[in-house]
């Protein structure tokens, strides 16, 4: 009988190891917040990165170095200007796409609430296989935006909602059509929002506003003041 050894083959639930070309999981965060900055058209600068991902400068460097250099995934510009090289902007798009279906997904189908979908789809993205990936996208086919009514990329123009609360006129009528993707992440400020109807859809009167105390909204016989710093969370028209 022979005693010839063979190789193991891969067990089909064998978890995926990321490989030293691939991005990780922190990676991937930043190439998508580079994906949004530039798809609503603003700078996108190691600053900005800072800011929004809350770390110090000398680690959005370390980030970038990783994803120009060594993973060709993005490039600068003599200003040092961000933007995705094709291959950065075709990861960037797919990862967008797959969080923003989830989404969509948990909220239409799980009924699950608001506050709680931004984490489930980031746990739940990185596991997605293109076979289940589909089948939850025909669930949700019609859908042109996640929850927060930002674009499902291959599904929507672009970005609804040109202008934005704190800079919108007194006395005319005012629909939310998007909340910014900096608010997903602060699961308090979702439930705020969600509680008090402030979401895509919603349309109020603005009957005060100020620059020190925030908006104020009125529908029917309720009215509700925004702060300043939420204001500036909402888009639309």
């Amino acid at each position: 009988m022979s005693d010839v050894s063979r190789e193991p083959t891969a067990h089909p639930r064998r978890r995926h190891v990321v490989g030293s070309d691939e991005p990780t999981p922190k990676e991937r965060e930043y190439l998508e917040v580079i994906y949004y900055l530039a798809a609503r058209q603003e700078p996108v600068i190691a600053a900005r990165l800072a800011r929004w991902m809350g770390v110090q400068p000398p680690t959005v460097t370390h980030v970038l170095h990783q994803l120009e250099e060594k993973k060709g995934l993005i490039a600068r510009d003599a200003r040092g200007e961000i933007s995705l090289t094709e291959h950065g902007f075709a990861l960037a798009e797919a990862m967008v796409r797959r969080h923003r279906i989830l989404e969509r997904f948990l909220v239409d189908v799980m009924g699950m609430p608001w506050n709680l979908i931004h984490e489930e789809a980031v746990r739940l993205e990185h596991a997605l296989s293109p076979t289940m990936e589909e089948y939850i996208e025909a669930k949700v086919n019609n859908s042109t935006t996640c929850p927060h009514g930002n674009p499902i990329p291959g599904k929507a123009q672009g970005y609804e909602g040109s202008i934005r609360l704190d800079q919108a006129p007194i006395g005319v009528p005012y629909t939310i059509r998007r909340i910014v993707e900096e608010a997903e992440e602060d699961t308090d400020l979702i439930r705020y929002l969600q509680s008090n109807g402030l979401v895509p859809g919603a349309t109020f009167i603005i009957s005060d506003a100020s620059p020190a105390y925030g908006v104020t909204l009125q529908h029917e016989q309720q009215s509700i003041t925004v702060s300043p710093e939420i204001a500036i969370l909402l888009w639309g028209e």
